[in-house]
């Protein structure tokens, strides 16, 4: 879980310690042994969910009991928890039954049978839980003490507060699984300091949100986060995606559950490119962290798709298909925020350079922002974001606003890339003031009446025209636009300044003059 330096030793709003996440992932990750951290992340997050659902239904359990005799209600009767969207638990699979037989060594076979019942009793959850705790390398000394752990999250709060606190567990060791993983984390994790850019970038307040390549589902999460703290509801906005990895989909779905967020995300894992689970979908907002470079994309069922309609992508580079996929997508007033490798903003190879102009010339290019490097977990590589739209004119703001400024013909062009701090010696994070000031640059330049005055700086934004693209060969690096950093000025006079320094040059020169002699000197001492 990403955070900026004045958060980690801060509390939030149950109280608990923001670093306690760190503690438990300390512990946990003491209990994974010799075990892969690919693996052992199937094993720790099957757990927290299953913790999660069965706190859930437990709430509601001990309400129905507590109304049994006035409200008739029966604490058993599946129907009563299905009206209300909680998964149904059956006895076997209770979170109490699971801890009070954490030590015995079958407790990896009651795990698997617990979630076997419990994707038989909830049709939503089929395909999704992991059933491999009983496979004899997984050490079940510490398979219990890894229960007893996750036995203390929750307990004692509200359902509300226990949902935030596993919801914040399950998030915070998918990032630390991305980086004990390193380049396979990337399938399934995009740093949040990213991700929360992103949102707050297009600020998703209502419509359809999609995700052509969702990993484990961090991009929804973040925004109906954005969504309850703008005074909205998790009804507001219609979540769709689509992940080809069958186990990042199911980290997806749990991660979608833990938080309570209803999504569609296709009835299968699937390739977006080859079989595409929502082609009629025109999406309102797009959020996605495409995998960099891919080389073996292409298929011959490619050739004359719809989507290339600013040219045929590189059989050997999969960053432009991406690109139009997303365009193809976008609804007619829609917003599309993506990461892509810093490559895609200046390629001239096979054809990448041509249908980069095409999109530029169709005035699609919203804003470029150059990113810091060392965010990502996964690749050295630089990456950037883009942002398309279809419409910069009359274009209705995310609040509502209906007389944002013409910006057709423009481009925005941010070079973040000094901005950030090191967490340690190999990530860096944006902090919240950066991610702030990055958006409220962008939303000022789109004239949101709350966002302030748009001004060029010098060194960080610049407000291109597509002549100035045009110049540049179409290359969108934002380095190319924003120039240099103004230096700071000072008040004093040009003359007495040189007149300063050069009085300081020959105290310099004079010191230089003293240990040249006192050099020689030594060395004629010793008969040189």
């Amino acid at each position: 879980m990403a955070r900026t330096k004045n958060e980690t030793n801060g509390k939030n709003g149950n109280g608990a310690n923001l670093g306690f996440e760190q503690t438990l992932w300390a512990t946990a990750d003491k209990m994974r042994g010799h075990m892969d951290a690919a693996e052992y992340k199937h094993v720790a997050l099957g757990l927290i969910f299953l913790k999660y659902i069965s706190d859930a239904f437990q709430e509601l359990y001990d309400d129905l009991a507590a109304k049994q005799e006035t409200d008739y209600t029966d604490p058993e009767d599946r129907d009563e928890y299905l009206g209300v969207n909680v998964f149904w638990v059956p006895k076997e699979a209770r979170w109490a039954h699971i801890q009070a037989n954490a030590k015995q060594p079958t407790i990896g076979k009651l795990i698997d049978e617990a979630m076997l019942a419990i994707e038989k009793e909830n049709p939503r959850l089929k395909g999704v839980l992991l059933m491999q705790y009983a496979r004899p390398d997984l050490d079940k000394q510490r398979l219990g003490e890894l229960i007893d752990l996750i036995s203390t999250l929750g307990l004692g709060d509200s359902s509300s507060r226990s949902k935030d606190i596993l919801g914040r567990v399950y998030e915070y060791f998918l990032g630390q699984f991305a980086e004990k993983e390193g380049k396979g984390g990337g399938e399934f994790y995009t740093p949040q300091s990213v991700v929360k850019l992103l949102v707050a970038m297009i600020e998703p307040y209502k419509g359809r949100i999609y995700d052509p390549c969702c990993g484990s589902g961090g991009m929804f999460v973040q925004s109906e986060k954005f969504v309850e703290a703008h005074g909205g509801r998790k009804g507001d906005i219609a979540i769709y995606g689509q992940e080809s990895n069958p186990t990042t989909r199911r980290l997806c779905l749990m991660n979608l559950a833990i938080r309570g967020i209803d999504g569609n995300i296709g009835d299968r894992q699937a390739d977006s490119f080859t079989n595409d689970l929502h082609k009629d979908l025109k999406a309102d907002y797009i959020l996605a962290n495409p995998p960099f470079n891919i080389s073996d994309w292409w298929q011959g069922s490619l050739a004359d798709d719809v989507r290339w309609q600013y040219g045929t992508p590189p059989k050997g580079n999969a960053n432009y298909g991406w690109v139009q996929h997303m365009i193809h997508h976008l609804a007619p007033h829609g917003i599309a925020g993506f990461v892509l490798a810093n490559g895609s903003m200046s390629s001239n190879q096979s054809g990448e350079g041509e249908i980069r102009r095409a999109i530029v010339e169709a005035d699609l290019v919203d804003c470029m922002i150059a990113l810091p490097g060392q965010l990502f977990y996964t690749t050295q590589i630089p990456a950037c974001l883009w942002f398309v739209t279809r419409n910069k004119k009359g274009m209705v703001g995310s609040k509502g606003f209906s007389t944002l400024r013409d910006r057709r013909g423009e481009t925005l062009f941010i070079d973040a890339r000094k901005l950030g701090y090191l967490v340690d010696r190999t990530h860096r994070e944006l902090t919240e003031e950066e991610i702030a000031r990055i958006a409220a640059t962008y939303h000022a330049w789109r004239g949101e009446p709350e966002a302030g005055t748009y001004i060029d700086v010098p060194g960080f934004c610049k407000s291109a025209t597509l002549a100035e693209m045009q110049s540049h060969g179409y290359v969108l690096t934002p380095g190319r636009y924003v120039g240099a950093e103004d230096l700071e000025a000072d008040d004093e006079p040009f003359e007495e300044k040189m007149q300063r320094l050069t009085a300081k040059l020959e105290e310099q020169f004079a010191e230089s003059a003293k240990l040249e002699a006192a050099i020689r000197q030594n060395l004629k001492a010793l008969g040189m």
